[in-house]
């Protein structure tokens, strides 16, 4: 346990919540006594980490829903399936995400990639802010990189349709979750909710387990376990020190400044346009 808040009362939902930062991060906040609700895709790996988390922790309050979120369609089922048993949200934690070494195409017939490190915690959050602020306040967190700061926005090629490449497409698709957090921040202000975007730092997980073995075995040698990076999201999720901290960036459990095109407000704008238009969601923030 990092810190030792009581978190008892609060009802958590975290994407990606069977392996690496997502895991470790329900580890952490389900031993302080939080309600977790975990989202993952496979159900076999899901139904495993859900088991050990009530075991090593002994926290009943662990519910496992199971969703792909580079579908839209299971993104909506899985929102209906929360609604119907939940009417409080406290945290949401956007962990999920995926590097691919070749362009893939999701079931909507999008890249892959920017789907499902972008698009899905777009439309995911959208829908779910209704409880959200009912619940307030509340807080958003979404996992980033570092490596947003190597990319810069090409509006002319969001789908990676000219130019694909593993990390070229991963560093794109997580400075667009920076610029879609700060206009988030920006619409959310006086609501009560917040939302912030984390670094917890680069860990040796199974989100390269499409590269080749060299890139695998450089990340474990090389790279933070899990449970070390788990720290900056336990803590902005936890922390009363975080109370009504919106729009920042954070690392090892401090603020820090994050690329200069992240603070881009045009693109910002832009891509929050385009991103309603390719998830069927109004482009007005209800």
């Amino acid at each position: 346990m990092v810190e030792s808040t009581d978190m008892n009362g609060k009802i958590v939902m975290i994407t990606g919540a069977n392996s690496g930062i997502g895991k470790a991060t329900t580890l952490g906040l389900a031993e302080m006594g939080a309600t977790i609700v975990m989202v993952c895709r496979n159900r076999e790996r899901g139904e495993d980490a859900f088991l050990e988390i009530k075991e090593k922790t002994g926290n009943p309050k662990i519910d496992l829903l199971i969703a792909d979120l580079s579908s839209q369609q299971e993104i909506r089922n899985l929102v209906k399936e929360f609604k119907s048993k939940y009417q409080q949200l406290d945290i949401l934690i956007n962990n999920a995400a995926v590097v691919l070494s070749k362009r893939q195409t999701t079931v909507d017939g999008l890249e892959t990639v920017f789907a499902t490190n972008h698009l899905a915690p777009f439309l995911l959050t959208n829908l779910l802010l209704d409880v959200l602020k009912a619940s307030a306040p509340a807080r958003i967190i979404n996992i980033t990189s570092g490596l947003h700061s190597r990319a810069k926005m090409d509006f002319d090629d969001l789908q990676s349709e000219k130019k694909f490449g593993a990390f070229w497409t991963y560093n794109k698709s997580k400075l667009a979750l920076m610029l879609f957090t700060y206009e988030l921040a920006r619409r959310l202000e006086g609501s009560g909710v917040t939302v912030n975007v984390v670094h917890p730092g680069v860990a040796r997980t199974n989100l390269g387990r499409d590269m080749n073995w060299f890139s695998r075995g450089f990340t474990k040698i090389f790279f933070k376990s899990p449970k070390k990076c788990a720290e900056t999201p336990i803590y902005v999720a936890s922390s009363p020190d975080l109370e009504g901290v919106n729009g920042k960036y954070l690392a090892n459990k401090k603020e820090k400044q994050s690329s200069k095109e992240s603070y881009n407000e045009a693109d910002a704008k832009r891509l929050w346009e385009i991103s309603a238009e390719l998830t069927g969601l109004s482009t007005k923030n209800e």
